[in-house]
């Protein structure tokens, strides 16, 4: 399984951005997937996720009514929409997969992708 997420950048307090990934080879596999984020010197924290068949969407507290999840499985893709950014929000910010129904957790994804680094200024 290969995970390539792409659509970070720099953008004012406020702003939105929309990330995607995108995934190849064994996506049947996938139960779920989700989206992660490393601010500098802090653990990798969870974001966001869905599951791959029923489409059910989790979020953590810190992002709820301001991102929004989605997939498109005939691309194979999942976006993850970020609006009203805050400086807080700055960090790389990763795509993984799971297998399983433990995809809240970084311990949890199977696959990871290269992160893309969102910076929102003040």
């Amino acid at each position: 399984v290969q995970l390539q997420a792409f659509g970070g950048g720099l953008v004012q307090a406020g702003g939105s951005l929309r990330l995607s990934c995108a995934a190849s080879g064994r996506t049947f596999s996938f139960h779920a997937m989700g989206w992660f984020r490393q601010a500098p010197g802090k653990e990798r924290e969870f974001v966001a996720a869905i599951n791959w068949s029923a489409g059910s969407t989790y979020y953590a507290d810190s992002v709820k009514g301001r991102f929004t999840i989605s997939r498109d499985n005939a691309k194979n893709t999942v976006y993850l929409q970020m609006n009203s950014l805050k400086p807080e929000d700055t960090a790389v910010y990763y795509c993984a997969s799971s297998g399983s129904s433990r995809f809240g957790s970084v311990d949890g994804m199977d696959y990871w992708g290269k992160g893309t680094q969102v910076t929102v200024s003040s």
